[in-house]
């Protein structure tokens, strides 16, 4: 008996238990890729799959509705994989451990992907119904959505006859999203040298973080784990000679890392680890209210190997001590939202090397450009260089909106209120999709979902059912 199992809307929950059983993260998404074609294949669909993985599965529209204009439905197959400290779970390997309390369907030890299994879940249980009054359904399963997007730039739209889109990938009831910024990922990868030292090992470890989604939670104030680290190691190196051996922390670009660590020699350990723990102090001081949690372990640690030069050691540092990050402009047309930011998420240390990978948004272009330029700068001084990947672009506000008038008149009656409409911060493939399908209209909603890419995510049921109800009716008056 599955865990969700006698949960309504019956067909969504079981579609969405389903896929939680097959690893889906980011980069890893061939096999519920194949699942989606062997649904559209077990019930006569026609079907379209891509080498990206994309897949688009169509449905005639139902008796009655021949002559209503198509409706494109859309939602990404991957999630992003988070753990907590000490889980066991091969995310790779394994699916999710469900668990659902009250209102609330989570996952144990692990983030859930309702961002954005929720989407496949209702887009499939609409595929799989065979009495819904429903326009021709042509439902977008795109790829390797939370690494850049990477799926909906080369997907082939030709498939596509609608221009009107409903995008499932929001993550707040009552909110039509109807805009969005661009971004892309900045890898900065400094060259690194080694070099014998005579000092005792140093293990510094920065944890209990609350991190999130760099789009919707960004301007929170909460700590990047990985510049914490670089604070308490400069801090240490203030009092003694160090050199490191590796920086790490974070998994994505796009969440806020909750813990980071490092090794290090010192030619003092005692005074090192003493001005960490000072430091620790004054953290947990900083951070009390946006993450009460926060925790620093400094203890011995055996040295293998070379560590890292003095040049190369204070180079890191310098890096980590200068980097931006955080919220670097506010939008001066719409009150609260973000305009500009930039996310470090991934710290690693190779044999030759230390990467730094940001996750960069704005929903200005030239911003976008002026912290691509602000990094390359720094990067450069340093000796080292930049490398930029999935690049997308914002999606534009579209005053006249027939689809949002529509979903507005569904909404009111059946919420007896006026949703919110609003621009994110967030990125969402609308933006990559109209630029591929000329005229399109489109808007996002989503469920209530929390704490989205960190090992809290929850999905409320009840909003689930409201939202499978809201999309029901806006089907069956699309004629």
């Amino acid at each position: 008996m599955g865990v969700l199992e006698g949960l309504e809307p019956r067909a969504v929950f079981h579609w969405f238990e389903a896929l939680c059983a097959i690893p889906h993260g980011s980069g890893n998404t061939k096999a519920v890729s194949d699942w989606c074609v062997d649904f559209a294949r077990a019930r006569g669909l026609e079907y379209h799959q891509d080498g990206a993985d994309n897949v688009i599965i169509i449905k005639p529209a139902a008796p009655g509705y021949e002559d209503a204009p198509p409706l494109i439905l859309q939602g990404h197959l991957d999630m992003v994989c988070e753990k907590e400290p000490g889980c066991p779970k091969d995310m790779e390997r394994e699916g999710l451990d469900l668990v659902a309390e009250g209102d609330y369907i989570s996952a144990a030890g692990t983030t859930l992907g309702g961002d954005d299994g929720i989407a496949v879940a209702m887009m499939l249980a609409l595929l799989d119904a065979g009495d819904l009054p429903h326009p021709r359904l042509e439902a977008v399963f795109t790829t390797d959505e939370e690494v850049g997007m990477l799926g909906a730039a080369v997907l082939d739209v030709s498939p596509l006859k609608g221009r009107t889109l409903l995008n499932l990938d929001s993550e707040d009831e009552g909110v039509f999203t109807v805009s969005c910024a661009g971004g892309n990922v900045t890898r900065c990868v400094l060259p690194v040298d080694r070099a014998p030292f005579a000092g005792g090992g140093v293990s510094l470890t920065v944890g209990g973080l609350q991190g999130g989604h760099s789009g919707t939670e960004i301007h929170r104030g909460r700590g990047n784990a990985d510049l914490l680290l670089g604070r308490l190691l400069r801090t240490a190196a203030k009092v003694t000679a160090v050199r490191l051996y590796t920086v790490s922390g974070g998994l994505k670009d796009n969440a806020i890392p909750t813990q980071a660590s490092a090794l290090l020699a010192a030619e003092d350990p005692a005074a090192a680890m003493e001005a960490a723990g000072a430091l620790a102090e004054s953290l947990q001081e900083e951070y009390r209210v946006t993450d009460p949690g926060l925790w620093v372990k400094a203890e011995p640690w055996m040295p293998e190997g070379e560590p890292m030069d003095g040049p190369s050691t204070q180079k890191v540092l310098c890096m980590l001590t200068c980097l931006p990050n955080g919220v670097q402009e506010m939008s001066a047309d719409i009150p609260g939202l973000v305009q500009t930011s930039l996310n470090l998420g991934i710290l690693r240390t190779g044999a030759g090397e230390v990467e730094a990978t940001f996750c960069v948004r704005s929903s200005v272009d030239s911003q976008k450009e002026m912290l691509k330029d602000r990094l390359t700068c720094l990067m450069e001084q340093l000796g080292g260089r930049t490398q930029f990947s999935g690049d997308y672009p914002g999606w534009a506000y579209r005053h006249d909106s027939p689809l949002r008038d529509r979903m507005t008149e569904v909404f009111r009656a059946q919420y007896g209120r006026e949703p919110k409409v609003e621009a994110i911060h967030a990125g969402l493939e609308c933006g990559l999709l109209a630029g591929k399908l000329p005229g399109l209209d489109c808007v996002s909603i989503g469920p209530d979902l929390l704490e989205i890419h960190t090992p809290r995510e929850r999905m409320s049921i009840s909003s689930v059912q409201r939202v499978w109800r809201f999309v029901l009716e806006l089907l069956r008056q699309w004629r």
